[in-house]
């Protein structure tokens, strides 16, 4: 016996991989967006990253998940309409589906494929479950499909620290987006990773297998594969530090000799030692984050640490 699985289009137009990539690298300071890092080798490094010893936060946030997950049920009522974005391989929120049983789960991603692979498996592991897919966009406004039946809340869950890579302002419109999006009965679930020791942060985001590294260095591969680039990936480097005035992890590809890189029939310069920012990672303590989702419309009701405080779940709802 199966679940029900729906899919549904993007209510927004494409991304234009191109179209950003010679945007970003035109700008005086260079820089490429990090929803790109995801194509099929980018998304299977970082699935190795989530299991480095000294990436903590995916361990630290099933942990934190695992020890209050009956608190965490009892934010979220009975019968959730519980909508996930960026839901990928929704690893983590099968905890949060066993426990909470939601009237329907609406994972939304960008990629078409990995909704698929998930929600067939969804479907077999949770033959009561109603999922209605969406390939979109999470980052612009989205149309969430209807449904017949009893539900309660929409729930938005928001996992992983993704939130960190948008700068606060970024992340401000995000939640206000996310505050329409749920309506006045609603409420969000977001995972927030907390500022801590810089050579802790250092460590998590240059680890001792470069895989990060790799992970960074592939966005360059990408451009090369998917849109007539020339890169010699071997003249760029991996550079992640703690920006601590920005209280961020900035994650950058350095230029190790001047050089000329062809994308497509656009070319760029880059001097010795110039960098494209290719992620931001934002560090929030629990009462910053807080003031920033109540500019935005939530009232935070529930904060779940784990056993280190090294990483924080939010539960808001609609103010």
């Amino acid at each position: 016996m199966k679940g029900t699985v729906g899919f549904h289009g993007a209510s927004v137009p494409p991304d234009n991989f191109l179209q950003d990539v010679i945007a970003g690298l035109s700008l005086a300071r260079k820089q490429l967006p990090p929803k790109y890092f995801y194509d099929a080798a980018g998304s299977e490094l970082f699935e190795r990253i989530c299991e480095l010893p000294e990436y903590y936060p995916t361990r630290a946030e099933t942990e934190l998940t695992r020890a209050h997950l009956d608190s965490i049920a009892a934010f979220a009522g009975a019968n959730a309409e519980l909508v996930e974005y960026g839901s990928g391989a929704s690893t983590k929120t099968r905890i949060l589906i066993e426990r909470l049983r939601p009237a329907v789960y609406v994972p939304i991603d960008i990629s078409e494929s990995a909704l698929k692979i998930a929600g067939a498996t969804l479907a077999v592991e949770f033959p009561w479950l109603n999922i209605q897919a969406v390939v979109g966009d999470f980052d612009r406004p989205l149309m969430l499909p209807a449904f017949n039946g009893k539900r309660g809340r929409k729930l938005v869950y928001f996992p992983g620290s993704t939130i960190g890579n948008l700068t606060p302002e970024q992340a401000l419109s995000f939640l206000h987006m996310t505050r329409g999006l749920v309506g006045p009965d609603g409420a969000m679930l977001v995972g927030v990773d907390l500022k801590k020791d810089a050579n802790e942060l250092h460590a998590a985001y240059n680890d001792a297998q470069g895989v990060t590294a790799a992970f960074n260095l592939n966005l360059l591969h990408r451009i090369n594969r998917e849109l007539r680039g020339d890169f010699d990936v071997s003249r760029f480097s991996h550079y992640a530090f703690y920006n601590a005035h920005a209280s961020r992890i900035e994650m950058h590809l350095v230029s190790l000799v001047q050089q000329t890189v062809n994308v497509g029939r656009y070319r760029f310069s880059f001097d010795a030692g110039e960098s494209i920012h290719t992620e931001n990672s934002c560090k929030y303590s629990v009462g910053e984050f807080r003031v920033l989702a109540a500019e935005a419309g939530f009232i935070g009701r529930e904060v779940w640490l784990d056993s280190k405080g090294l990483f924080s779940l939010h539960g808001l709802v609609a103010a």
